[in-house]
């Protein structure tokens, strides 16, 4: 079977070295997995996902009475912080996932980067799709990269037509520099392709699968007092889920992706999948 996350891998690693722009990233930084994504459904191709986030400043929910506004209630206090993964010794900083089979069905027709590759064949889609994600690292490792505008102040959108402007241009640089055909020759097939071709296609995931590791709320021990509590507003108790707070090598499964679903194969431990 073709390990679809291992072959996304050693592509970003040449990318990389290729592309100067994206020279900064070490790919020993970035976890890549495999999410459950339909082909014909909605949603995004692939997602980064940052983990060098800080935590956030304390903050509460809060519910209000329809017809005077008045502050009714609200939870208690709660701060959302980041999950630490870590592979081995090293603290993964971001995770980049791809949604399988949806992203290997990806064509260039009827999108919005279309215009920037006339007379490409549509497997150019995938690979714009991975820059595109690569190039939402930041150099200074601490979120999610924000575009800087003409005038030189930042938009408040990490999507626009400079930045898909932007990584098309990279693309063009990758292909240029006449990489091996071998590191993205993949990206030329369809999922159902690549199914019959290889006997299977499968991926890293997490063993909480579809689950994977998120933001998280964290109850603050010691509850600051509020100043709306003076006027009798009920203090609800914070429901905190389950999800955990630190992923390992332990937490990675190898998982064959289907056409409309996935299965689990085997677990990964040590043997990090890419």
């Amino acid at each position: 079977m073709i390990n679809y996350t291992e072959r996304l891998t050693l592509l970003m690693q040449d990318i990389v070295a290729r592309v100067p722009k994206l020279s900064f990233i070490d790919i020993a930084d970035v976890l890549v997995f495999g999410r459950a994504g339909r082909t014909k459904a909605e949603g995004a191709f692939a997602t980064c996902h940052c983990l060098t986030l800080p935590a956030s400043e304390p903050g509460h929910y809060f519910w209000r009475d329809r017809t005077t506004r008045r502050l009714t209630r609200r939870s208690e206090w709660f701060i959302t912080k980041s999950p630490v993964v870590t592979i081995g010794q090293r603290e993964v900083k971001y995770m980049l996932s791809f949604s399988l089979p949806r992203f290997c069905d990806q064509r260039l027709d009827k999108s919005r980067k279309e215009r920037f590759y006339p007379g490409a064949d549509p497997w150019i889609a995938k690979l714009d799709t991975v820059v595109h994600e690569l190039y939402h690292v930041d150099p200074e490792y601490d979120g999610i990269r924000r575009i800087a505008r003409g005038d030189g102040t930042y938009s408040a959108h990490c999507h626009g037509h400079r930045f898909f402007k932007e990584v098309a241009e990279m693309v063009h640089t990758y292909l240029a520099a006449r990489p091996d055909r071998a590191l993205y020759d993949f990206l030329q097939h369809d999922f159902d392709s690549l199914d019959a071709r290889f006997g299977g296609v499968v991926g890293t995931a997490f063993r909480t699968f579809p689950s994977f590791p998120q933001r998280y709320i964290e109850r603050l021990p010691v509850q600051p007092p509020c100043d709306a509590d003076a006027d009798g507003v009920l203090v609800e108790p914070l429901r905190v889920g389950h999800q955990p707070a630190r992923y390992t090598e332990d937490d990675l499964h190898v998982r064959q992706f289907l056409k409309d679903s996935s299965r689990r194969l085997v677990r990964k431990g040590q043997f990090r999948a890419a």
